[in-house]
């Protein structure tokens, strides 16, 4: 009983380290898209503004879901439908040969990965579980 407890535990340690490191990459994403906005054309100035403000969104998602793993219910799926939503649009545009689409998917679907294995180790799940004792976060 003991080392399952362990296990669970180092798991859980394991997945919310992943999902901090997706935040810190998400960080600096958010910071490349500030320095960008000071040098966009005029006619690109609010989409892109949209588009580096909308890393701070996903920043606040992943925070969530690091500080309770187990009783959050729609960051994860947030997070899993934009970014798979994003790399499928990403490898299509890529197949067209539209400018970044080939540098931007493959960090897209880094972060499906990367969540994915953190959601099996945080076991996401069961914040759908609405009475589950074990849908409390370890700590």
């Amino acid at each position: 009983m003991k080392k399952n407890l362990i296990t669970a535990a180092l798991a859980d340690k394991t997945g919310r380290g992943l999902l901090a490191l997706c935040a810190l990459a998400t960080l600096g994403a958010f910071a490349n898209g500030v320095s960008i906005l000071f040098d966009v054309a005029p006619d690109r100035l609010m989409s892109e503004a949209w588009r580096t403000l909308a890393y701070l969104v996903f920043v606040g998602l992943l925070t969530m879901i690091i500080v309770a793993p187990r009783n959050q219910r729609g960051p994860w799926e947030l997070i899993f439908l934009h970014k798979i939503a994003i790399t499928v649009f990403g490898i299509v545009a890529a197949m067209s040969n539209t400018p970044d689409a080939a540098n931007t998917w493959p960090i897209d679907a880094g972060l499906v990965v990367a969540t994915a294995i953190a959601y099996v180790l945080c076991r996401g799940w069961q914040g759908w579980r609405p009475n589950s004792a074990t849908a409390r976060s370890t700590k």
